[in-house]
């Protein structure tokens, strides 16, 4: 892939501000993509848009292929006659800048619930690009609508947790339970045909405006998710489901015993056996949804950290060959060339750095990492080459202000050297030093943007609980902001016109 010289704003859609408790993809979506444009900023990078699970996280998702149906704005239901004003009228009080997701998740099944019902008594306006939908997306949506029903008889419980046959998916409990259930399953999928119809028009908006959207591949996927009870030969599991190793990374940067993530791992084997289908349908599901795919824990296609299940953390583990070079391969030949973005952050060894650019795939620059290594170290822009993208931090970092005022004098001290600033704005000194690089693309939390401090931090690696609340105000989106961003882009050039994303082949899995 060929990349052209731009810039964008990292800020998942559970952050962005509305009175419904969560940010989701109504009016406002369409008012930060406004922003966007008038920023003459040309992406937007989002994390996992699937559905939460385990500590809320869009890294622990019950479907690598289904969308979050707490991102379905109700106010766009209201708008199309599925849901009535006192439906939105009579909600909790929500906070403003953080998401409560106790409070927000059983209101907003309970809107769903109500749409789907409205669907019934009239189904004709939706009935046809229902079907169609179903039909389309069968080869997830069937498995997926029809485990999240097993869920919620289950009282929420894990797939290993269920009656026996229904964990083993015994074709007569299947058929007898599908029997039975019937509107229930009808209720999931039809969410997912409201997420989705959502989405799409979205994206299209954010397409006219000129905005190219970046949206991120978790290498693994949870463990009570669809995908692995419906998949278990593709998993390291048991004879009775259960994980037999898990994955994780070795202590590092953000934690001295490591991070123990606790997915299960691929049997790579059989995935070469099936010519990498399910993942190639993946990948191919996910660019439907997004322009431009940021491949997360990029080093794990070269070699992953295993960890015995049911270690308390991540220090004894080992590293075990990915299916590296074959697998990629496999993917280009079916889908072309390869809008990715690695993520090559952590023990980053030759054998990832030559599968990375054998491809030509840029990796990731994190400035904050920069400041504590002296002048050769690879995070500082001067170091920099072309075929990078550059950040400020990720969701998985401190904001920029956070991190200045946790590190030491040591480190304050040379970043202040390094950017020629005092201590006042350093958020924005930062983001004017990877804007001014050469990396092909730049981005930036939007708590650097809005120069926040630790408490709008969206993720604490390796705590379970607490994360991914943050979400800005609508009064953060000021005309003076974009003013600021447009200039920055327009010094550096940053502001092409041009799509961000260029292809010198066919790409079919994600036409415009």
């Amino acid at each position: 892939m060929e990349y052209h010289r731009t810039s964008g704003i990292l800020l998942h859609p559970t952050s962005l501000p509305g009175p419904y408790g969560i940010g989701d993809l109504g009016p406002e979506a369409y008012q930060w993509i406004d922003f966007l444009a008038e920023s003459k900023c040309a992406l937007w990078q989002v994390l996992p848009l699937g559905p939460t699970g385990y500590g809320d996280s869009p890294y622990q998702c019950f479907s690598a292929f289904a969308g979050n149906p707490y991102l379905i704005s109700p106010f766009l239901l209201y708008e199309e006659g599925l849901l009535q004003a006192n439906d939105l009228n009579q909600r909790p009080v929500f906070p403003e800048n953080a998401v409560d997701y106790g409070e927000v998740i059983p209101w907003k099944v309970a809107l769903l619930e109500r749409a789907f019902q409205e669907y019934e008594k009239n189904p004709v306006p939706w009935a046809e690009e229902f079907e169609k939908f179903k039909h389309e997306q069968a080869f997830w949506l069937d498995d997926y609508a029809l485990f999240m029903a097993l869920k919620a008889t289950h009282q929420g419980a894990p797939w290993n947790k269920w009656d026996p046959a229904l964990r083993q998916r015994h074709p007569q409990a299947l058929a007898e339970f599908k029997e039975k259930n019937s509107r229930r399953i009808d209720t999931f999928k039809f969410s997912q045909f409201l997420f989705f119809r959502q989405w799409n028009a979205l994206r299209d908006y954010a397409h006219s405006k000129g905005i190219q959207i970046i949206g991120d591949i978790p290498i693994f996927v949870a463990y009570d998710s669809s995908d692995v009870w419906a998949n278990p030969n593709l998993f390291y599991l048991d004879k009775a489901g259960n994980p037999t190793v898990v994955a994780g990374v070795p202590p590092d940067y953000f934690s001295p015993t490591g991070q123990l993530w606790g997915n299960p791992l691929y049997r790579w084997d059989h995935h070469a056996q099936e010519g990498y289908s399910w993942w190639i349908k993946r990948i191919r599901a996910t660019l439907q949804l997004v322009d431009i795919i940021r491949l997360d824990h990029f080093r794990g296609f070269a070699a992953y950290w295993e960890v015995p299940a049911g270690n308390p953390t991540a220090e004894k583990g080992q590293w075990v060959p990915g299916p590296g070079l074959h697998f990629f391969e496999a993917v280009q030949k079916a889908l072309g060339d390869l809008p990715f973005i690695a993520e090559d952050l952590g023990v980053i060894t030759p054998d990832v750095v030559a599968l990375r650019d054998h491809f030509g795939f840029p990796g990731m620059k994190i400035l904050q990492f920069g400041f504590e290594g002296g002048p050769e170290d690879p995070f500082l822009p001067h170091n920099y080459e072309r075929n990078c993208v550059a950040y400020t931090g990720t969701h998985d970092n401190d904001t920029a202000l956070g991190w200045y005022n946790r590190v030491d004098e040591k480190a304050r001290d040379y970043a202040r050297r390094y950017l020629a600033c005092s201590d006042h704005d350093i958020a924005w000194y930062m983001i004017r030093a990877i804007w001014s690089s050469v990396a092909v693309m730049t981005l930036a939390p939007m708590q650097d943007v809005l120069i926040l401090g630790n408490e709008a931090r969206m993720n604490y690696p390796g705590r379970p609980y607490g994360n991914w609340t943050w979400r800005m105000k609508s009064a953060d989106l000021s005309p003076a902001l974009a003013e600021r961003l447009a200039e920055i882009n327009y010094l550096f050039r940053r502001n092409s016109s041009e799509n961000p994303l260029q292809s010198s082949g066919e790409n079919n899995s994600h036409p415009d």
